[in-house]
Order: C-alpha cells, then structure tokens, then sequence
C-alpha cells in the first residue's frame, strides 16, 4: 500500500532537507556538523530508528524548527530516515559537510518548495519510495531568463560580477 505525505513546512517558509541515515548517534553529528557551519545557522533535526525503542530523536537549536522537524518524521515514518529544518542558511552551505557525517547514507531532497514523499507500507514498516519536490516545468529557459538568473544570483551574493 503507497501513502503521499505532504511535508509540512508553514508557509514554505523554510529550506529543509530529507535523507537518509543508519545509527542512532545521527542526531548528534548532524548536530555538530550543522552549528560548526556557522553562528547565524538555525536548525531543527529528527532522525527515525528502525530498531529497539523506535523514537524519533530530536535535536536542534531552534524550538520551532524542531517541532517541524519532529511533525515530520511523525508523518512519513520511515526507520532510518532524517529531516532538517533550516533558517539563516541554505542546504547548499551544508550539505557537502552533512555527506561526510559517517552516518548519513543519502540525502534525496534539499529543498523550500512544497513537497510530497511516496511512503509504501508493508506490515509494521515503512519506507519511502519517491520524493516530489516542486511542480513539473512550464517551459525552457530563454535568454531573458537567463539573465533574470544570472542577476538573481548576484543579488543575492552566490556569484560575483556585473
């Protein structure tokens, strides 16, 4: 049996990423990992166990962005995987840092758009299938849109230049 579980992001206020790990001790890496990023960095992780007591394990620096976190591991409910919720910084400042956590296997999605997870459902587990992340494209790229990215991308500082 296959679930579609919307992920809940207030708004789609926050830049979040979906993955997934193998051992308990994920929380506090990613932890570390995440605060030594940057000081301005806010987070909120949940990690699922597939084994034993079979928690969702929390940590973070931000109550909130916890709290979304948690809500979302509730809903997909698949052992073994993650949610970060993120403020003040963009997966794109983490995620080479969160690859090389020991622990974390993959990361499917890192993303702010509305997004949705194929769970399948066999017996007492559960995995995810697929991730659905954004809407399907409504055309190609022009020299016009070109260059509203290229001015994006300099207005916000990720590249250099006139």
């Amino acid at each position: 049996e296959f679930e579609v579980v919307d992920v809940f992001n207030p708004e789609d206020k926050y830049n979040f990423i979906f993955g997934t790990s193998h051992f308990i001790k994920t929380v506090e890496d990613v932890y570390e990992t995440l605060v030594q990023s940057g000081t301005a960095i806010k987070f909120g992780v949940a990690f699922c166990e597939a084994s034993g007591p079979r928690l969702v394990r929390l940590e973070g620096n931000d109550d909130e962005l916890i709290d979304i976190a948690r809500k979302n591991a509730l809903a997909v409910g698949c052992g073994h995987t993650f949610f970060i919720f993120l403020n003040n910084a963009f997966p794109l400042n983490v995620l080479n840092q969160l690859k090389m956590v020991p622990e974390v296997t993959s990361i499917h999605c890192a993303t702010q758009n509305p997004t949705k997870i194929v769970v399948s459902k066999v017996g007492d587990g559960r995995g995810f299938v697929s991730v659905i992340d954004g809407l399907k494209p409504l055309g190609v790229e022009d020299e016009s849109t070109k260059a509203d990215r290229v001015k994006f991308l300099r207005t916000i500082g990720y590249k250099r230049g006139c």
